[in-house]
Formats: structure tokens, C-alpha cells, sequence
């Protein structure tokens, strides 16, 4: 039932992204932000960390717990160093991501060339 779950819950978030797509004409750029700022709403209130719990992969993979990484970083480091571990929190959870994303980014962009 888990793997059962996982895709129904991470097929329910795409098919979010696409209807914002498809039916308000949204840009990718807008839908990334309404995706992970509604991860973040539903950290906030401690709504998202349930749903990974139901979901797994269904919803740690999907843009969305980005936005929940966020506020999870920010939170936990809030705690720990006051205002300031908000914005550092964010940034320590998420940097290792970043990281691989540009390095993959830039080493994909070394070996292969663009059609054009």
C-alpha cells in the first residue's frame, strides 16, 4: 500500500502543476513558486511532515518539499540561534541540492552541446 499511496499522492501534486499549466496558462516560473510556497504553508502548520509520513516518496520527491525543507531548516535553526538561524537554517538545509544541481548543471553543460 505504501508504493500505492506514493504514486497517488505524487501524481495528485503533478496533476496540480499541470491544471495550473493548462487551464490558468501559469508559467513555469509561477507554478514552481505556488508549488513550493503551498510546501511551505503546509510545513508551517505542521501539515506537510504528515503527508511524507503517509506518502513517502509521494511527497519528499515532488517540488513541494522543497518548500517544507525550507521551513523545517529555518525552524530548526531558529531554535537553536535566534532571527538569524531563519535565513542560515534555510540555506543549510538546502545547500547540498543547490550544490549538486549546479555542479551537475555545469558539467552536463562541458560535455554535451545544445541543438540549435
Amino acid at each position: 500500500m505504501e508504493f500505492f499511496w506514493a504514486f497517488i499522492v505524487g501524481g495528485l501534486i503533478c496533476v496540480i502543476g499541470q491544471i495550473m499549466f493548462d487551464v490558468f496558462k501559469l508559467t513555469p516560473g509561477h507554478t514552481l513558486s505556488i508549488l513550493v510556497a503551498s510546501g511551505s504553508v503546509l510545513s508551517g502548520f505542521g501539515l506537510y511532515d504528515k503527508l511524507v509520513d503517509f506518502a513517502g516518496a509521494g511527497a519528499s520527491v515532488p517540488i513541494t518539499s522543497f518548500g517544507n525543507q525550507l521551513v523545517n531548516g529555518a525552524m530548526e535553526a531558529a531554535d537553536k540561534h535566534g532571527i538569524i538561524g531563519v535565513i542560515t537554517g534555510m540555506f543549510q538545509v538546502t545547500s547540498s541540492g543547490i550544490s549538486a544541481a549546479i555542479i551537475f548543471g555545469m558539467i552536463g553543460a562541458i560535455f554535451f552541446k545544445p541543438k540549435g
